[in-house]
């Protein structure tokens, strides 16, 4: 049997299916190999050796441990009515005179979320903070005075109730564009970060020189107040919007100055979307692909910016056909993990009009992100009033408690564990019925598992009760019916090195 099929769990395996805890993201090896180099050269054993031999970064490892993360898009649409801004609104529009995040902040995580992302700056520009850098902020309207600060209250919230903290911050400004700043053809040059502006009195314990247009500069600027004066930040959210402009006109992001500016201001936060450790699942309904991989080939592109080798929507992109089919284009083999986006509504902007989704529709989404290896991000608008809807409160609270009656007690803990190359199996010491069943590789050691089957001991015979491919960070499968069986097992049928279980759960649904 060749490395790439070898089928092994290690006997280490045994203490986390038992219920042991795991080592911690910063055991993970110093130099992980997140991203290891392929050429059009490569035959497929070449690139399934490679892509086995990936491995996440800790930042990583702890993103993908969040599991449900929550998205509050917020800011001047919320009482134009608009998704995409233009730039040019007044900002006295924005008025939120019930603000109140600690609301937020209890409602998420009564839901089990546990990090939420602000939109600080949607495409329109309008900041959620009084920015050095434009006149197109809270500071400019009357609400509170010109005092407010939503950031500030935001991220004040999150951590007081047990929340880590993520900054949106579009790319796209049409604000700046009318200013002339956005797509205005400048070129590169050296910038020194932060720039210093009239009634300046901070002293920066340091300074950068970072290669930017004059929008990308003033990106830098605003990255710079974000990540320095609201604490730490924990995820960095880029999309690759550009603005609408004439076709004649294209702001080039300035991707590698503003990655070097958060890693070296915020080092744990997951840079995402258009980022090098998260990447978007490809669609926002919020559901991954049957088979997700962690391990994907990515090209790189516009002054560094990790970008798909294959379509950001095809049905297949980790898989040996898809390393295959990408070996003309791409440049590396990555660990870019899938994040699953989208809204509880169907606007991503508060609307009046609209109703949040069933809990059916909230738990199916969950089963097919957190389910399939991805990290779900659940929009939730906050409303005129500065408020989540009534509705929406509900809505999280009621899905948080429909996930945990479809994932009650783990029957498998505590549980007698074997481990035999290619298979766990765990004695209940008793007939238990199962319907929902949950695996997890360790991660820390790659994403190996191509093909998989678990089976239970039926009337004194191996029974298959269902398969699939993947595993990743999160497999949950749910069974068409419950099965009662006292020995269960997971077998490893394709794998491309060796495989480590990290658990191996079997739930009864009480729903």
């Amino acid at each position: 049997m060749t490395v790439s099929r070898r089928l092994f769990v290690t006997a280490a395996t045994a203490l986390a299916v038992t219920g042991l805890p795991s080592l911690p993201a910063s055991a993970a090896p110093a130099d992980p190999h997140y991203r290891i180099p392929v050429s059009p050269d490569d035959t497929e054993a070449d690139l399934v050796r490679k892509a086995s031999q990936v491995r996440p970064t800790a930042r990583q490892i702890t993103w993908q441990g969040l599991e449900r993360t929550a998205f509050l898009h917020f800011g001047v649409n919320t009482f134009t009515g608009l998704e995409w801004g233009t730039g040019d609104e007044d900002p006295d529009v924005f008025q939120p005179t019930g603000l109140d995040t600690d609301q937020w902040a209890t409602a998420l995580r009564d839901g089990g979320f546990k990090l939420a992302i602000l939109t600080v700056k949607h495409h329109d520009g309008f900041v959620l903070y009084p920015s050095r850098y434009t006149g197109h902020t809270v500071a400019s309207s009357s609400w509170r005075d010109g005092h407010g600060d939503v950031l500030r209250s935001f991220a004040d919230s999150m951590r007081r109730y047990g929340l880590k903290v993520g900054v949106y911050i579009s790319p796209a400004d049409e604000n700046q564009y009318l200013h002339g700043v956005y797509a205005n053809g400048s070129a590169r040059t050296t910038r020194t970060v932060p720039t210093p502006v009239e009634g300046d009195d901070r002293t920066p314990p340091r300074t950068y020189s970072l290669p930017a247009t004059d929008y990308g500069a003033h990106m830098l600027n605003q990255l710079h107040e974000v990540l320095t004066e609201y604490g730490p930040i924990d995820e960095v959210w880029f999309d690759g919007a550009q603005g609408r402009i004439p076709p004649d006109k294209v702001e080039k992001y300035d991707w590698d100055s503003w990655y070097t500016l958060v890693r070296s201001l915020a080092p744990d936060a997951a840079i995402a979307v258009s980022g090098p450790d998260v990447r978007w699942v490809g669609n926002e309904g919020g559901l991954a692909r049957e088979d997700e991989w962690s391990v994907v080939p990515v090209q790189e592109k516009d002054y560094g910016r990790t970008d798909y080798a294959l379509s950001y929507d095809a049905a297949d992109m980790g898989s040996r056909d898809a390393l295959v089919r990408a070996r003309p284009v791409a440049d590396y083999l990555q660990w870019w993990p899938a994040e699953c986006d989208v809204s509880i509504r169907d606007g991503w902007f508060y609307h009046a009009d609209q109703q949040p989704k069933t809990v059916e529709q909230l738990t199916d989404i969950y089963f097919r992100s957190v389910g399939r290896n991805s990290v779900l991000l659940l929009n939730v608008p906050p409303d005129t009033d500065g408020l989540l809807p009534t509705a929406d409160v509900a809505r999280l609270r009621e899905f948080r408690e429909r996930v945990d009656r479809e994932l009650p007690e783990d029957l498998a803990r505590g549980a007698r564990t074997t481990v035999v190359p290619g298979r766990v199996t765990v004695d209940l010491g008793a007939e238990r019925e199962a319907d929902r069943i949950r695996l997890a590789e360790d991660v820390r050691h790659g994403q190996q598992v191509e093909r998989f089957v678990v089976e239970a001991l039926v009337d004194g015979a191996w029974t298959e009760v269902t398969g699939a491919g993947t595993i990743g960070a999160s497999r949950i499968l749910l069974l068409a019916a419950p099965v009662r069986a006292r020995r269960w097992r997971v077998r490893v049928t394709e794998a491309r090195d060796t495989v480590r279980i990290a658990e191996f759960g079997l739930y009864r649904s009480r729903v």
